[in-house]
């Protein structure tokens, strides 16, 4: 099973800077509750391609829910040899349509009534330009932004940043860092800005160098994991929009005709567990209680099979949508390119990868 996938109109298309824009869509009629979204979620959209049939991308949302337009808007900026994101902004125009997902992800703050420090690197600013509006809008706490780029044509949204510090000059503080003029921000100036916001909820986007420096640094100044926030994006290698590839389609056909249901995912169960495995899973405030996991099934698969509506994305392994955090029992993964060694000690895994290798496990989404 695959999360459904819409067709939805661009109203919209903003030259931030030189290299990015912004893109709005129109929510459909029908679908409000499919794109209700948390700040700092992200939307995966279906790119025309002549080679692949389609190209995934996930682009990080910059609206904000507070905002009841019915829109959406991500960013997207052109990097070198990018086919996705170049032809986003050479291509699409008002009028448009593109296929979408509805919006995954878990870079959102638990509260957003808490004191924030979010760190920005690049087209980074994306979510965090989310986080920041919904935080102004519907929460109480300090907001502070360290953006950094190569220069000041390079800023994007640097006007709508600056109405918003004006606009509450009490509550969020938007510091610039221009490459071309301070030169890369160093370890010990970060450690500097962020060593007495110490109780704030850290969340870090933009280049890799850019995140592993700055979220190394809140790691030696004691931030504790559950304040400290990475978002993690790669180019996505398979298609979660559901197009079944005409050989896995005809191997189905096969065992259909021969009265046997395909292996799922082609594996046997190399835990050599025996039996179903008991599966509860904590979702959205409710648990659910499933007696049947068949321990070659993935638990994104068997959750959807039972009718539970778990988030997920690119159901390949490389993105954190479907993330799950281990409360009981274990899981292997068949694939993992966004999971470092301090999350899997922390017991997160990815649902869309995970088979159980114990009788019992137990887990949360939040």
């Amino acid at each position: 099973m695959t999360t459904q996938s819409f067709e939805l109109e661009v109203v919209d298309v903003v030259e931030e800077t030189a290299d990015a824009h912004s893109i709005t869509f129109r929510v459909p009629a029908g679908a409000e509750a499919d794109f209700a979204f948390r700040p700092g979620q992200f939307l995966t959209v279906a790119v025309p391609s002549d080679v692949t049939g389609l190209a995934a991308r996930c682009y990080s949302l910059c609206s904000s829910p507070a905002d009841e337009s019915g829109t959406l808007t991500i960013a997207v900026k052109r990097t070198a040899d990018g086919y996705a994101s170049n032809w986003l902004c050479d291509h699409l125009r008002e009028g448009d349509t593109l296929r979408v997902l509805p919006p995954s992800g878990i870079f959102t703050p638990a509260s957003l009534d808490a004191d924030l420090l979010l760190f920005a690197g690049g087209s980074g600013v994306t979510p965090i330009m989310s986080i920041a509006r919904t935080a102004l809008a519907r929460g109480t706490g300090r907001i502070v932004v360290f953006y950094a780029n190569r220069d000041e044509r390079s800023v994007i949204f640097a006007r709508e940043l600056t109405a918003l510090a004006a606009a509450h000059p009490d509550r969020l503080q938007v510091v610039h860092w221009l490459e071309s003029v301070q030169g890369l921000p160093t370890p010990e100036q970060v450690r500097a800005f962020a060593a007495d916001r110490t109780s704030y909820d850290a969340f870090v986007c933009g280049p890799g160098p850019f995140m592993k420096m700055t979220v190394a640094v809140l790691k030696e100044l004691g931030f504790p994991r559950e304040r400290r926030h990475q978002e993690k994006f790669v180019s996505l290698g398979g298609n979660p929009f559901g197009d079944l590839p005409q050989a896995e389609q005809a191997a189905e056909e096969i065992a259909a005709a021969e009265g046997e249901a395909p292996e799922p995912d082609g594996r046997p169960d190399a835990a050599g567990l025996v039996g179903p495995v008991r599966l509860e899973v904590e979702l959205d405030g409710e648990t659910h209680v499933l007696d049947d996991w068949d321990p070659a099934t993935r638990m994104l698969d068997h959750l959807e099979a039972r009718g539970i509506k778990a988030p997920s994305s690119c159901r390949e392994g490389e993105c954190s949508a479907c993330a799950v955090r281990l409360l009981e029992g274990d899981v292997t993964m068949a694939h993992n390119d966004v999971l470092d060694d301090e999350d899997l000690a922390e017991g997160i895994r990815l649902a869309c990868q995970a088979t159980p290798t114990t009788p019992v496990v137990r887990a949360t989404y939040s």
